[in-house]
């Protein structure tokens, strides 16, 4: 489910750009927890990923750059969008589960990530 806290970071605007080794952490220093709090910055980046709105570059890049962080367990991802990524999948579970539902048929409607990372979702519930 490693994967799928990515897609919910990105959905907090932590959209990274694909580069040979690490994506680019250019937004690393974006305060996730404003975008976590804010409906209408949640809404945006949901919408884009969803395609149910418009996306910024940044909510673009996220867009494109998820499906490689789901397949490949955010291995180009740095540490400081591992740690987002968790927050916004904490976030997403126990206070907007109408969203990661959406997000989780979207982007795992297979259940792959679900299955592969059921034990980290399962402890991140409830807190």
């Amino acid at each position: 489910m490693k994967m799928l806290l990515l897609v919910i970071s990105c959905c907090v605007a932590l959209p990274w750009a694909l580069s040979a080794s690490t994506y680019t952490d250019k937004w690393d220093n974006i305060n996730v927890d404003e975008i976590l709090e804010s409906d209408r910055l949640m809404k945006g980046y949901v919408d884009c990923l969803l395609d149910k709105g418009r996306c910024t570059p940044d909510g673009k890049a996220l867009k494109e750059t998820l499906p490689d962080a789901l397949e490949h367990d955010c291995s180009k991802c740095t540490e400081k969008q591992k740690v987002g990524s968790e927050k916004v999948i904490r976030n997403l579970v126990n206070k907007r589960p109408a969203l990661w539902k959406e997000l989780s048929a979207k982007y795992d409607p297979n259940n792959l990530y679900q299955e592969k990372y059921k034990d980290k979702i399962d402890s991140i519930k409830g807190q």
